[in-house]
């Protein structure tokens, strides 16, 4: 029998939350011959417009007979629908019965609405992180992950960490192979761990062929410094304001918050290791005071150095 994997989509949905991930359980189907089954669920049936406009058709949300496994999409049309009381109520029932329940992006929202990700762990789009905690005290966000498992309850993060939390899923379901197999015919890398940063995913810019990338490759090894933006600019070979535009443009941050995450990035890798103290840490990736560092840990991660490092010893 074939798992059977509903997607539950609504207006103003993003696209590629669902057909991100339609795409990895279709190929592994493909792999595995009878492994899958996709269905794609809505509070209304038929077709159903996504934010940019290009629908996806969808069936009556119905009984949750046979599904195995119920993900909520993210999108623009999240906030509207944690409030439908037909998909809340439908989204409380399978986190009662499916085997395996998660979301992907601010599909996060929906889950939360319905009360199922009380003191779990859980992540959503870093962009929708503020809003998200102030929503949702009672979620133990963290929203730094690409994805999360608490039980069986899945979260990802935004757009195309809807398909790292997908090819996780193939793993458990059907080994590593498979699972590699699934990521060679998306082009897309095998195994991007649910602790990644986000921040990585943002700041992947060290990649042959990006303009700044031999920057971004020299500011992540020499994070101790005063990485000031007049030394960034004459680092490039620019003027300090044709920098700032450029960089800003390729990487939608300013260079001075590139640093920050950056250092951000490294910090945090440092803290879960758990090899060196807090205050050497701050030191070492350019904060310098820790207070400094801890105040851009609960800005970024919603807690402190050593809550993270906490986390990470009781997940380890």
């Amino acid at each position: 029998m074939p798992r059977v994997i509903a997607f539950v989509i609504f207006p103003d949905f993003q696209i590629i939350d669902a057909a991100g991930p339609i795409g990895a359980f279709e190929i592994a189907g493909r792999i595995n011959p009878g492994a899958y089954e996709i269905a794609v669920r809505s509070v209304e049936p038929g077709p159903v417009a996504s934010s940019s406009g290009v629908a996806m058709m969808a069936d009556r949300l119905g009984d949750l007979a046979g599904l195995d496994t119920v993900l909520v999409v993210g999108g623009d049309g999240s906030r509207g629908a944690m409030r439908d009381d037909a998909l809340l109520n439908f989204t409380r029932k399978a986190g009662g019965e499916v085997r395996r329940l998660g979301s992907v992006c601010s599909g996060a929202y929906v889950l939360a609405a319905a009360g199922l990700l009380d003191g779990r762990r859980a992540t959503t789009h870093w962009s929708r992180s503020e809003d998200f905690a102030r929503r949702f005290p009672k979620v133990r966000l963290d929203p730094d992950r690409i994805w999360t498992r608490d039980g069986e309850i899945w979260t990802s993060a935004g757009i195309t960490a809807g398909i790292d939390l997908a090819l996780a899923m193939i793993e458990a379901d059907l080994g590593e192979d498979t699972a590699k197999r699934t990521a060679q015919q998306l082009v897309v890398y095998h195994r991007r761990p649910g602790g990644q940063s986000q921040f990585s995913a943002l700041l992947g810019l060290d990649a042959g062929g990006r303009r700044f990338g031999p920057l971004v490759t020299w500011i992540r090894e020499n994070l101790a410094e005063k990485l000031t933006i007049d030394r960034l600019a004459d680092r490039a070979g620019m003027s300090e304001r044709n920098f700032a535009r450029a960089f800003a443009a390729e990487t939608a941050l300013t260079p001075a918050k590139a640093v920050e995450r950056l250092r951000l990035e490294a910090a945090r890798e440092a803290v879960e290791d758990g090899a060196r103290p807090i205050d050497l840490i701050a030191r070492q990736t350019g904060f310098d005071d820790p207070e400094r560092m801890r105040r851009a840990f609960v800005r970024a991660f919603g807690q402190p150095p050593q809550a993270v490092r906490r986390a990470a010893r009781t997940t380890a």
